[in-house]
Formats: C-alpha cells, structure tokens, sequence
C-alpha cells in the first residue's frame, strides 16, 4: 500500500473519531439555548437535502423531466405528506415528461 494513502487513511479516522467522540467528553449538560436547539434538530435535515437535490436533478435523461419529478414531489409531499404517494407520482410525472419531450 502507498505511504500517502496511508497517512490519508489515519487523518480521515481520527478526524470522524473526534468529530463524535469530542461532543461527548465536551458537552455533559443539557443544551438549553434555543438557538443552537433548533440549529442541531435541523441539521440531519439539511445533509439529506444537500446530498439528495444534485442526484435528482441529474437522474433523468433530460433536466425537464427531473424538474417535473422534484415539482411533483415538493407540491405533494406539502398538501399529503406519504411518502409513498409522492415516490410514486414523482415517478409518474418524471416518466410522463420523459415521454413528451423525448
């Protein structure tokens, strides 16, 4: 194996190993500011978001028919809210757009 990505490797788990073992021995309290509160609640949130949007948009064969998906699913995952209806009409809408403007 190379040295380099050897050293690579070590940086890579000692970094994650702190980011989780750090807050434990740092923070023993509760966090009562509500702020920091709702920053953490939404954190999990956001990092799905971020890493699912460039996925979406680029899983279809044309950018309209990934539009319609994300639109589809945006405006039914806000009026209804299961989850398996808004899988299922986002993959209508991508599918019906794929065969319009193809």
């Amino acid at each position: 194996m190379n040295h380099s990505i050897t050293v690579y490797l070590i940086v890579a788990a000692v970094t994650i190993y702190l980011i989780r073992v750090l807050p434990m021995t740092l923070i023993r309290r509760d966090i009562k500011n509500p702020l920091i509160r709702s920053f953490l609640y939404y954190v999990p949130y956001v990092t799905l978001a971020v890493m699912t949007f460039p996925a979406i948009l680029s899983s279809t064969g044309s950018t309209v028919s990934a539009w319609a998906g994300l639109l589809t699913g945006i405006v039914l995952a806000y009026v209804d809210g299961n989850l398996f209806r808004v899988a299922i009409c986002s993959c209508i809408a991508v599918y019906l757009a794929e065969l319009f403007w193809h």
